[in-house]
């Protein structure tokens, strides 16, 4: 059966519901499932956990979900761009759970190891250890922190062949592999389908048994978070 659809509405046909968690895989912009969130943008979905490294920006990524009030929760570890978030966020509308960058990268990887916790040094003595259990390790203390899984997961990728084994690339790389293990059903969208047997065995980052659907996004519009220029010089 083949692995490819037509487009990102009907790979996640029948996949989505309200009130469900789903993993995001991107950084920033840079390497974020586009097409299949607007896909589940258009969809009469609500009351979605979400977890991301962050939120997108307003109206861009996982912000257009945020400005459509479809996002009930985010466990992420980076907010400060959308200012939307913000605002629902001081304003009680949106659940925030904060988590150390490497620490929800490691939750993520857990899960998708099968592994239901482990104990880290980093956020000991923190407002991240509260109500967290710790432990002791030579002398040195331990937050007890739980491995993450969802009900779905979305990434992108920048080149696949038919049977879904993935290449990502340069930094669209953070966060994209380890989401798709963190879930029972991974979609993928990417820029390039290629024949199996195309990419090379060595150069594959994600193998193909935790890829289920997948999806040809291109062409995509890239679009720059920050635009930072300095003063033209006066002659």
């Amino acid at each position: 059966m083949s692995k490819i659809y037509p487009d990102a509405h009907a790979a996640l046909a029948g996949l989505l519901r309200s009130g469900m968690t789903i993993c995001s895989g991107g950084f920033g912009i840079a390497g974020i499932p586009e097409r299949l969130i607007d896909a589940i943008c258009k969809a009469d979905v609500r009351d979605l956990t979400i977890i991301s490294n962050n939120c997108g920006i307003e109206n861009v990524g996982l912000g257009k979900l945020l400005c459509n009030r479809q996002i009930r929760k985010m466990i992420a570890s980076y907010v400060g761009e959308n200012k939307e978030f913000e605002r629902q966020y001081l304003a009680g509308e949106l659940e925030l759970e904060f988590n150390p960058q490497g620490t929800l990268a490691e939750r993520i990887r857990a899960g998708g190891a099968g592994i239901p916790g482990f104990y880290t040094r980093t956020g000991v003595g923190t407002l991240v250890a509260e109500g967290k259990e710790t432990k002791e390790f030579e002398g040195e203390t331990y937050v007890l922190e739980r491995g993450i899984r969802a009900d779905l997961a979305i990434i992108k990728g920048w080149k696949a062949d038919e049977a879904g084994n993935m290449v990502f690339r340069k930094t669209a790389r953070n966060f994209n592999p380890v989401m798709a293990t963190a879930a029972p059903i991974c979609v993928a969208e990417v820029e390039e389908i290629v024949p199996v047997g195309s990419i090379d065995p060595d150069h594959i980052h994600l193998p193909s048994i935790y890829v289920k659907r997948l999806v040809l996004g291109a062409p995509y519009d890239k679009k720059i978070e920050f635009r930072t220029t300095r003063a033209r010089e006066t002659a």
